[in-house]
């Protein structure tokens, strides 16, 4: 009797995997879904797990089994490996594929490049441009980020505090990241890029990291062709030593909000701390989020005596030792 009844048990086991199995076998090659259109969209939250995620799947009509889905998974090794994000499915895709796709954390987003040079206003527009997130709620954020301590500055007249923090590149932005995610993911990106040579190099020729970005910040902006970085830095740098103010258009253009090509008198004269025709030293903060280059160019400047300088109208600069030569070198290139 105890006998036939392990056997029965045991049938029973042996039909219920054989069920499985086939289960498992028919949801491989099945087509997750019979939903109308192309493709569908399915949001997957932080700490969902397979059940969580079959549910959201099934109620949707992308799956018609929470269990089979969950077999799958299970199957597939993928059950605990399964990924928050927004993600995109196809209708021919079958569960296996998304499944994979999960675990992968193959979520939809959008790619956004962010040049040289732009400003938290720049950035601001372009998310907005781009629907990946709202200018004015970017801008709000940007005034007090401040993750890292280098960041930090007690100035009260700068604008915002992530501005020259926000390392350009190409972002990968999944659909719903807030704006202040998308402020993390880029000065992230600048910590990780700033490496610890660069530090210190920067604590070698007595510069704060802060001072380094404003001063590249103001490289970025003025240089136009890539050979006059590191000359215009040692103008920079030649100008502060010797406590002369900077009179660099660009920090003109940031409070204008525009760049103007030609600066008027009048503008130079705007009441600003950022103005650096009327005022000693370096801006508050940095007036644009400069590159690698840019960057390099203030670490390793080009040893010069030159404390001036003006571009002609092919955007290549002109160096001069004296005013005098300055005011010469203004007249050739406004022929």
């Amino acid at each position: 009797m105890g006998q036939n009844l392990m056997k029965f048990k045991l049938q029973i086991i042996l039909v219920f995997s054989f069920i499985c199995l086939v289960s498992v076998i028919y949801g491989l090659r099945q087509s997750a879904t019979s939903v109308a259109g192309d493709n569908f969209v399915i949001l997957v939250k932080p700490g969902m797990v397979a059940n969580d995620i079959g549910g959201l799947l099934y109620e949707q009509g992308a799956i018609k089994s929470i269990f089979l889905f969950q077999i799958v998974s299970k199957v597939q090794g993928m059950e605990s490996s399964l990924q928050a994000g927004e993600y995109v499915f196809s209708k021919n895709m079958t569960m296996q594929q998304i499944v994979a796709m999960l675990a992968r954390g193959e979520t939809s987003y959008q790619q956004i490049t962010i040049p040289e040079g732009y400003t938290v206003e720049q950035i601001a527009k372009l998310l907005q441009e781009k629907q990946l997130g709202s200018a004015s709620l970017f801008k709000k954020a940007a005034q007090s980020f401040v993750p890292y301590t280098y960041m930090v500055n007690d100035n009260s007249n700068v604008i915002y505090k992530a501005e020259g923090y926000m390392f350009p590149n190409t972002y990968r932005i999944t659909k719903g990241t807030t704006e202040e995610q998308i402020l993390g993911m880029m000065t992230l990106q600048f910590d990780q890029q700033f490496t610890g040579s660069m530090r210190a190099r920067a604590n070698e020729i007595g510069l704060s990291i802060k001072d380094v970005i404003i001063m590249a910040s103001l490289v970025e902006k003025e240089a136009q062709l890539p050979g006059d970085r590191p000359l215009i830095a040692g103008v920079f740098l030649n100008r502060l030593k010797q406590n002369m103010p900077m009179q660099s258009c660009a920090t003109i253009q940031y409070i204008l909000g525009y760049p103007k090509p030609e600066l008027t008198v009048q503008d130079t004269e705007i009441s600003s701390p950022y103005n650096t025709y009327q005022h000693i030293g370096l801006p508050p903060g940095p007036i644009a989020n400069p590159g690698i280059a840019a960057i390099n160019a203030v670490l390793y400047p080009q040893n010069t005596d030159f404390v001036y300088f003006v571009a002609d109208k092919q955007g290549a600069h002109h160096f001069s030792k004296t005013y005098e030569e300055h005011l010469i070198a203004i007249e050739q290139v406004s022929r």
